[in-house]
């Protein structure tokens, strides 16, 4: 063990001696982890992160800082008593583990080596969500759709109403000429005149005798 190390795992167990035993009046003490942490062979950078996992449920956090880290795994309210923690280095599973004692301080070196499947489930640690990508730009038109089918015939439409008489035409041409009619039977030439002479002598007649009964 190193001096470093040895001093920082003395601090750690010198924080747990320093929390005021009324905060764990209602829940156990921590284990508390120290060491380095190496990810895929070389010290993990400033800022990396550092989780604790238990049945595949990540129970505490920290970063790395100068290739080191501590961290405190906290049960709450569950029991951790007698069960395995395993650790990610920058999202990556580590090849160690240890079992988790209450009160405890471990130095725990850690390996971390992309690709590795010991320990817990391979997916990484949850990330915060990424804000909302820009709108996208418009895509181009489909293509037609079907023609629908033909529709119903519709009923046939009311009679409109009767238009205005139209204007008097031209008067016709006059007809040809009609056929002559058949010569009528020759009259008795002598006998009217026969008749005419006897009406007159009777017209003669009838005056004389009126004239002289007006006489007598």
């Amino acid at each position: 063990m190193t001096k470093t190390r040895f001093l920082t795992l003395v601090m750690a167990l010198a924080l747990l001696l320093a929390i005021p035993t009324a905060v764990f009046a209602q829940k156990e003490m921590p284990h508390v982890f120290v060491g380095t942490a190496t990810l895929d062979g070389v010290a993990a950078a400033d800022g990396a992160a550092v989780t604790a996992w238990v049945d595949d449920e990540q129970v505490a956090s920290t970063h790395a800082s100068g290739g080191e880290y501590t961290i405190y795994v906290d049960q709450g309210d569950s029991s951790f008593a007698g069960t395995t923690v395993s650790f990610k280095v920058g999202g990556v599973i580590a090849d160690e583990t240890a079992a988790w004692v209450k009160g405890e301080a471990s130095i725990l070196n850690l390996v971390a080596t992309s690709g590795s499947s010991t320990g817990v489930s391979s997916s990484g640690d949850t990330g915060a969500t990424g804000a909302a990508g820009a709108k996208g730009a418009k895509g181009d038109t489909g293509a037609a759709g079907p023609a629908g089918s033909v529709g119903a015939a519709g009923a046939a439409g009311a009679d409109g109403a009767a238009g205005a008489a139209g204007p008097t035409g031209p008067a016709g041409s006059a007809g040809s000429a009609g056929a002559a009619g058949a010569d009528g039977a020759d009259g008795g030439g002598g006998l009217g005149v026969i008749a005419l002479i006897v009406a007159i002598v009777a017209l003669l007649a009838a005056g004389g005798s009126y004239m002289m009964g007006r006489r007598a």
